[in-house]
This record gives C-alpha cells, structure tokens and sequence, in this order.
C-alpha cells in the first residue's frame, strides 16, 4: 500500500488509519532517510492513541514509553546503535513481544535480524518533485484500507 502525505495532518491521518488495522502486540518498523517524516508519524499514531504528552525523536534516551490505557506506546530510535545485539542488550526483546503495547521502531533496519516476522514495515521518502511531499510505503498489513 502507497500513500502521499502533502502534510503533517495528512500523515497524522494516515497514522490513524493504519492504527485502526492493527492491534496490540503490533511491531511497526520505520524507514526512511533523516527528515522523512519517521517521527511525525509517530507523533500522528500517539495522537491517534489519544496520548496527550508531547512525542518527540528518542535519540538521545533510545526509548520514550507512553501510557494510553489500557495500552502502552513503545517510540524506539536505533540509530545510535551499532546492530542487534546492542538492542538485546538493553532488553529490547521486551519491545519486541508485549502484548500490551504498540511498538514504534526509527531506523530499524539497523536491528532487522531480531525483528518479528509478522512486523509492520513503514518506508517514507520524499517524492523527487516535491520535496514537501511524503511517499508512505506501508508493508504488511493483510486487510487493506
């Protein structure tokens, strides 16, 4: 499934469309390059979660957890890591099988190997004409829009 995201409303939309799809437990891989929207989609499905706190980049602290009840939102950023076995050392399997809990991964390509088999995989990139524009490649998911 391709989308096109003209705006960060839009890619909140999109955000709240695939969340209506899936359900707890689901592992969401985010790809893309620096500036591709990997973060403002997240920010889009914490909102459609109806999490109220501010979401921003993980880089700095790898993990943010938010509390949207009876659920938990998991906003991991790998990028400073090296590969998997860094992830599983800081307990990251625990992100990777909770039931409980939507799991949100920027730059997980970086720990592909350990990634579910059933994980969602999100590509954004920037559409070559219009810089503005977000092509949003969604992966996964059987039961289309």
């Amino acid at each position: 499934m391709i989308f096109k995201s003209k705006s960060v409303l839009e890619t909140y939309i999109i955000a709240d469309k695939i969340l209506t799809k899936i359900k707890p437990g689901s592992v969401i891989a985010l790809l893309g390059d620096l500036g591709t929207g990997k973060t403002t989609f997240t920010q889009g499905f914490a909102k459609a979660l109806k999490i109220e706190e501010r979401v921003g980049s993980p880089t700095f602290k790898l993990v943010s957890e938010y509390e949207c009840n009876p659920y938990k939102l998991y906003h991991i950023d790998v990028y400073r890591l090296k590969n998997s076995s860094e992830f599983l050392n800081i307990g990251g399997e625990e992100y990777l099988s909770s039931k409980n809990s939507y799991t949100l991964i920027e730059w997980a390509d970086i720990i592909k190997d350990v990634l579910p088999i059933d994980t969602i995989k999100i590509k954004l990139s920037r559409i070559k004409e219009d810089k503005n524009i977000r092509k949003i490649n969604v992966q996964g998911l059987n039961n289309g829009f």
